[in-house]
């Protein structure tokens, strides 16, 4: 182990020579490096000068007391091992003589450290103290110890570690060890159970070593001695003091103290910046008047640190309670209040509770609260209202407030025992009681003349029931009732809520004939209760209304009549009777407007409506017209209904085929999904003519070949039922009916065409030559003596022209020659 050390030491000082050797060193023409405690052979050649010119002599070196270095040859040598901890450093003179005159030059020769040095404890520094309450990581003590190798290298770089603790209590873990720094702290458990009374000292086994703690370094172990000791850290007694205390400030109030290391302290809590401050000997002070009405107590944190800003213990609490002053004087929530009396209230009728409020402690009596009534506006000559002293209870004093003014203005003082005070207005509404019923002025209204033919809304007349309340409020107001001649409610009211007044108004038609005069019960009373007194006969009047007669136009019956007439009725039949009266017993005559083609009459005096022709529901299915109603005495006088005629549905028509087919056809052999679809319409309605059948012959080989495949009402497929059927033009019978009971039917032979299709669906020939049409052998036959003729004529022209321009052709290109043709 020790041979390897010594090689690698020696590889690495070898390495630093070349290194220094080269490079020039501070006031210094040449550095050398050289490593301590060399044990090789001597004399040690270090280096070689190349400073040296080539014509140099007398070479010598001086700065050396000891003897130890010598140059030869160029070379600086060594005599022996050199030992950096007893001298880092030589400085060297190299003098040498050329032909001119003698020269020198510095060389600096740096001893390179090597770990030759066990790390020592300082034996000062092995003891110490903890406070009983201090932080667990709080440096209490630091363990120093010292090295003799360089500083600037890992050879002195010291680490420590805690090896053991005596004794184990509470826990074997109490303590830390910094292993840079070598400061002892405790941990989380010796932070929590630290107590000098079950151990007063710990003895702690500590290692330091260098290398930065690697496994090849120097060590030493030492004990440190820890004693535990108490602290005089602990919360202060809380403290009371009476608000604005009158200086000077600022005043000691407590003090603690911290009885470890140095330590600074400062405060935190609920307050104003700089209302409590802490000297550096701990003596709290406080520097300003307090408000008790502002805060009564403040809970302060006095929070002790080192003075690099570490907290050293938990912060202990100061309690500061704020004793009470009387400097409140006691106020009102409000400035004003607002109540009301009625003015039938009792005697101590209880109106309102004024409550006044004073900051002062309510344990004290700096709170209690005198009440006075010092003013009213307006004044009476008696005395109207009281207030209670102690309770601030406001009440009626008065026997009644009748005949008092409608409103009053209260002053109140509220006072405490020291004679501070404030006041509040309290404004009382005397409130109208209903003790008075309203009365008209005379029993009797009318008669009243209104013609029969007056308009819906029209006012008939306006009374009036006074009422001696106060004019406005509820007991003011008055709800008038109609109690009789109204059954039919011919006539309502409308009431004006500012004056009182209720206006009669017509709300339906007037009939002379029916009624020609109504008398009116109308009643008068308060919409609240009285209470005083009764509704009397003064409360009800009767108004008595005629009605004039008016010469009046023709009622018909109906606004507006339907009619149903079937299509094709014989003319003449009596469709509908216009029944109208007249209110004076006046005849009545009848006439139509609106129809234009003269299908119908109606009687002059009957009103008997009639078709004068037959009417077919095809043509048009609804008629509309208007019948006119005369005054037979007063042509201006009519009246008029709207008539309309809806023209029944007769199954009268039956289904066709619609359509051009003749262009159409079916592949065979069959091709899916392929089909002629067929459409049909019927001219009659939905219910007749609704839903439309197909159906084939009731032959079995037209059933055989084809089949009919419904769509909707209106429409179906016509397909091949087999899967091959020979090419040719088909006739298939089939029949149409409608959906009428009994039905109408009409019976159709359809050609259709079958014919051999190419891939696209297409007819590749016709399935049946059509009368005067080429058969396909005639039309093949003419389009290839077409072709023929075509082609002789183009083989003349070609052989001509190749005659007329004869060309040899050469052997390169004789297969690319047509060959010629003869003719």
């Amino acid at each position: 182990m020790a041979d390897r050390e010594t090689t690698t030491m020696l590889i690495i000082a070898l390495i630093l020579v070349i290194i220094y050797t080269f490079a020039p060193c501070s006031g210094a023409n040449v550095k050398i490096g050289v490593p301590e405690n060399y044990d090789g052979i001597f004399p040690w050649y270090l280096a070689k000068l190349r400073n040296l010119p080539g014509n140099y002599t007398e070479l010598t070196v001086t700065g050396d007391d000891e003897g130890i270095f010598g140059v030869d040859a160029q070379f600086l040598y060594a005599l022996k091992p050199l030992d950096r901890e007893k001298q880092p450093s030589y400085s060297l003179q190299v003098s040498f003589r050329t032909s001119e005159h003698r020269q020198s030059f510095t060389v600096e020769v740096c001893v390179i450290d090597k770990n030759d040095n066990v790390p020592t404890f300082i034996g000062e520094s092995m003891r110490g103290s903890v406070q009983l309450g201090l932080l667990k990581a709080i440096p209490f003590m630091q363990v120093d110890a010292r090295d003799r190798d360089d500083r600037n290298t890992a050879h002195a770089e010291l680490r420590f570690s805690l090896m053991e603790q005596t004794p184990r209590i509470p826990s074997s873990q109490m303590f830390f060890i910094n292993s840079a720094t070598g400061e002892v702290s405790l941990t989380e458990e010796g932070a929590s159970t630290l107590d000098p009374e079950m151990c007063g000292r710990y003895k702690l086994l500590v290692m330091v070593k260098d290398m930065a703690g690697k496994a090849n370094a120097f060590f030493t172990n030492g004990i440190v001695t820890v004693e535990v000791t108490g602290n005089t850290w602990a919360s202060p007694d809380p403290v009371r003091l009476q608000e604005n205390l009158p200086g000077p400030y600022p005043i000691p109030i407590s003090q603690v103290k911290w009885s470890g290391s140095q330590a600074e302290y400062s405060l935190e809590g609920e307050f104003p910046e700089m209302l409590f401050t802490i000297s550096r000997e701990g003596v709290i002070y406080l520097n300003a008047p307090l408000d008790r009405e502002t805060q009564d107590q403040f809970q302060i944190s006095i929070v002790v640190e080192r003075p690099d800003g570490r907290e050293i213990a938990k912060p202990v609490e100061l309690r500061v309670m704020v004793g009470d002053a009387n400097d409140n004087r006691p106020t009102f929530p409000q400035a004003q209040y607002h109540t009301v009396v009625k003015e039938l209230a009792a005697r101590g009728t209880e109106i309102l509770t004024v409550q006044a409020a004073d900051n002062d402690d309510p344990k004290t009596d700096n709170v209690r609260i005198f009440y006075r009534l010092v003013g009213q506006i307006p004044e009476s000559p008696r005395a109207l209202f009281r207030v209670d002293r102690d309770s601030g209870v406001i009440s009626v004093q008065a026997d009644s407030m009748e005949g008092t003014a409608p409103q009053y203005t209260l002053t109140i003082t509220a006072e405490d025992a020291k004679g501070l005070n404030s006041s509040c207005t309290l404004v009382v509404t005397v409130q109208d009681e209903n003790n008075n019923p309203p009365v008209f002025s005379q029993h009797e209204y009318g008669p009243f003349h209104i013609p029969e033919d007056a308009l819906v809304g029209t006012t008939v007349t306006a009374v009036l029931a006074g009422d001696a309340d106060v004019r406005g409020g509820d007991s003011w107001q008055v709800d008038y009732r109609l109690e009789s001649g109204n059954e039919e409610e011919v006539f309502t009211f409308v009431t004006d809520k500012q004056t009182n007044e209720v206006s009669l108004i017509l709300s339906k038609v007037l009939d002379f004939e029916r009624e020609s005069e109504y008398i009116l019960v109308l009643s008068a009373q308060n919409p609240v209760a009285l209470v005083r007194g009764r509704y009397g006969p003064a409360s009800t009047a009767t108004v008595s209304i005629y009605v004039d007669d008016v010469n009046e136009g023709p009622i018909l019956s109906q606004s507006h009549y339907e009619v149903t007439v079937r299509e094709g009725e014989e003319p003449g039949r009596v469709i509908a009777t216009i029944r109208g009266y007249d209110p004076d017993s006046h005849p009545i005559r009848y006439s139509l407007q609106g129809d234009t083609k003269k299908y119908f009459s109606i009687g002059k005096y009957s009103g008997e409506l009639k078709t004068v022709q037959a009417l077919d529901r095809e043509e048009n299915s609804t008629y509309t017209m208007e019948v006119i109603a005369v005054d037979g005495r007063n042509s201006s006088l009519s009246a008029s209904t709207l008539v309309t005629v809806q023209i029944l549905d007769v199954n009268d028509n039956s289904p066709v085929l619609v359509g051009d087919y003749s262009w159409k056809y079916l592949c065979t052999p069959r091709w899916e999904d392929q089909a002629l679809v067929l459409a049909s319409r019927d001219s009659d309605g939905p219910q007749h003519g609704g839903r439309l059948n197909f159906s084939l012959r009731s032959d079995a080989t037209v059933r055989r070949n084809w089949k009919l495949t419904p769509i909707n009402d209106t429409h179906t497929n016509l397909s091949l039922n087999i899967p091959y059927l020979a090419p040719e033009v088909y006739t298939v019978p089939f029949t149409i009916s409608d959906s009428s009971s009994p039905p109408r039917s009409t019976f159709i032979n359809l050609p259709v065409t079958v014919c051999p299709c190419n891939v696209r669906g297409n007819c590749k020939m016709a399935a049946k030559q059509l009368q005067g049409m080429p058969t396909i052998q005639s039309a093949v036959g003419i389009l290839l003596g077409t072709f023929a003729v075509i082609g002789t004529i183009l083989v003349v022209v070609f052989v001509r022209l190749s005659y007329q321009n004869p060309k040899q052709p050469s052997k390169t290109n004789q297969e690319r020659v047509p060959l010629k043709t003869s003719i």
